[in-house]
C-alpha cells in the first residue's frame, strides 16, 4: 500500500468553497491521508474537529474587537457592504461590484502571500490544491502539483462558443456577449495587469489574459452535472476532470419539527437557502419570508448570519446554520440565491429550483437552469408575489420535469463525483512521489 500523501487545501474564505474542499479532504483523510487546510483565520477551531490540521491564513491585517470571528467573516463584511449594488443589470455590476471583488480578492492574495509561504515550509505537501478564482504564488512554487478546483459555473473557464462569465446571459444568444466582454476588458485589465506582474515578480508563471488564477498543467477539477456542462461548446483539455456533484459527508442528520412534516393534502415542504452571504439581506429575506407564507406550503429556512433579526411564521422553521446536505433530499423543491454548491446540490438529489440570483457566477447558474427547464429563473428584489407563487406552483405540479429530475439525479449520484475528484487528488499526489522517488 501505499505511503499517505499531505494534502493541502486552500479554499476561498466563502463556505461553498471550503466546504467543497472539506468534503473531498473527508475523503482523503478516511483514506488515510495528512489533510492540512490553508483557509481563512475565521475558520479557526471549525476545521480541526473534522480531522483536518489546521494552518490558516488572515487575508487582511486583523481588525480591531474581539479575536473570534464568524467563519467566512471576510466575505460577509465584504458582501454586507456591497449588498446595493446586487440590484444592478450585470453589465453595471462589472465596475461597481466585480473590479471591487477582484481588487478585495488579490488584495487578500498579496497580503498572505508569507504567511503562505511559511504554511508550506511546515506542512511539506506532496499536492496541494486551491479553490479560489486568484492566484497565490506560493502554490506555484512551492514544488509540489498544483491542483485546480473551479467550484463556481463552469463558464469560469472562458472560451468564444459559450456566454461571459458574470453575465447571466443565455447561451443561444451570443447577441450581447461581445459588449459585455469589451466592458470587462475595459474595467478589469489594468488591475489584472497589476496583479499578473505581481504573480511574475514572485517567481511564478504569467497568468492567462484576463484570467486572476493559474491553470494547472497536471490536473483541473470543476464541479457541474454533465447534462447541464458547456463542453459541446466549449471543450476542454485532457488535464479537466468533471466532479458531477461534490457532496460532502460529514453532516449530521436532522430531525424536522411535526408542523413541517404533518403537513396538509397540497403542502409541499421547501428549502429556503441564499447562502450564507445573500442571506445578510435582512430585507430581502424578511420579504421573502413575508411572501412565501402566503402560499400552503411548508419551509426550511437557512437564516444566516442575520438570524436574530428574522421571524419566522408558524409554517416555517429553521436556524443560522442548517445540514443542507441532509435537508435537500427530504425536500420537494428547493429556492436558492444559484451559488454553485447549492445549485449542483439540488439536481444531485433530483429536486427543481427557483432561483434568485444575486451576484457573482448566480446568474449564470440560473441562466443556466431555466434555459434547461431544469428550474426558474427570477429577479432576485423585483419579483412579485404572483411570479415567485406561479414559478413554485408550476415546478411542484410539472410530473415531467419531477420525473426528468429523478433520472438526473440517479444519474450524477451514480458518477460519485466527490471520490473522483478525490482520486484525481490522490493519484497527482502518489505520482509526484514516484517522480521525487525516480530522482538521482
Amino acid at each position: 500500500m501505499a505511503a499517505p500523501l499531505t494534502v493541502l487545501f486552500m479554499p476561498e474564505s466563502a463556505f461553498g468553497p471550503t466546504n467543497q474542499c472539506i468534503g473531498l479532504g473527508d475523503v482523503l483523510r478516511r483514506r488515510g491521508h495528512r489533510v492540512v487546510f490553508a483557509a481563512e483565520a475565521s475558520w479557526r477551531g471549525r476545521l480541526s474537529p473534522l480531522g483536518f490540521e489546521e494552518d490558516l491564513v488572515d487575508l487582511a491585517p486583523p481588525a480591531d474587537g474581539p479575536d473570534e470571528q464568524d467563519a467566512g467573516a471576510f466575505w460577509k463584511e465584504f458582501i454586507r457592504d456591497t449588498a446595493p449594488e446586487f440590484r444592478k443589470p450585470t453589465l453595471a455590476q462589472l465596475e461597481t461590484f466585480i473590479r471591487p471583488t477582484w481588487q478585495a480578492l488579490v488584495d487578500g492574495a498579496r497580503y498572505c502571500e508569507p504567511q503562505l509561504r511559511d504554511i508550506l515550509d511546515r506542512a511539506r505537501p506532496d499536492v496541494v490544491v486551491l479553490d479560489n478564482v486568484v492566484a497565490f504564488p506560493a502554490l506555484l512554487t512551492s514544488g509540489a502539483p498544483y491542483v485546480r478546483i473551479v467550484s463556481c459555473n463552469p463558464l469560469e473557464v472562458p472560451g468564444d462558443g459559450i456566454p461571459p462569465a458574470f453575465s447571466g446571459y443565455p447561451a443561444d444568444d451570443p447577441s450581447g456577449w461581445a459588449v459585455f466582454r469589451a466592458e470587462y476588458d475595459r474595467t478589469q485589465r489594468d488591475l489584472w495587469a497589476d496583479f499578473n506582474a505581481w504573480v511574475v515578480a514572485q517567481g511564478a508563471p504569467p497568468l492567462a489574459d484576463l484570467q486572476f488564477v493559474h491553470e494547472s498543467d497536471v490536473a483541473n477539477l470543476y464541479v457541474f452535472p454533465e447534462e447541464a456542462d458547456y463542453v459541446t461548446a466549449r471543450p476542454l483539455g485532457p488535464t479537466w476532470h468533471r466532479m458531477d456533484s461534490s457532496v460532502r459527508e460529514v453532516e449530521e442528520p436532522v430531525e424536522l419539527p411535526a408542523a413541517l412534516l404533518d403537513r396538509p393534502p397540497g403542502s409541499a415542504l421547501v428549502y429556503l437557502s441564499l447562502g450564507s452571504l445573500g442571506s445578510a439581506d435582512v430585507e430581502l429575506m424578511r420579504r421573502l419570508i413575508d411572501v412565501l407564507a402566503r402560499t400552503p406550503h411548508r419551509y426550511v429556512v437557512s437564516m444566516g448570519p442575520q438570524h436574530a433579526d428574522l421571524d419566522l411564521p408558524p409554517t416555517m422553521w429553521g436556524a443560522e446554520f442548517l445540514p443542507q446536505t441532509t435537508i435537500v433530499p427530504l425536500v420537494d423543491l428547493v429556492i436558492t440565491h444559484g451559488g454553485n454548491n447549492t445549485t449542483t446540490e439540488a439536481l444531485h438529489f433530483g429536486k427543481p429550483t427557483v432561483l434568485l440570483p444575486l451576484f457573482w457566477d448566480q446568474y449564470d447558474n440560473a441562466q443556466r437552469l431555466d434555459e434547461l427547464g431544469l428550474g426558474v429563473r427570477l429577479p432576485a428584489y423585483e419579483f412579485t408575489e404572483a411570479q415567485l407563487h406561479g414559478a413554485i406552483d408550476r415546478l411542484l405540479r410539472d410530473d415531467q420535469l419531477r420525473a426528468r429530475l429523478d433520472a438526473l439525479g440517479t444519474g450524477i449520484r451514480a458518477r460519485d463525483g466527490l471520490r473522483r475528484g478525490a482520486e484525481v487528488i490522490e493519484s497527482v499526489g502518489h505520482a509526484h512521489r514516484e517522480q521525487v522517488a525516480g530522482r538521482p
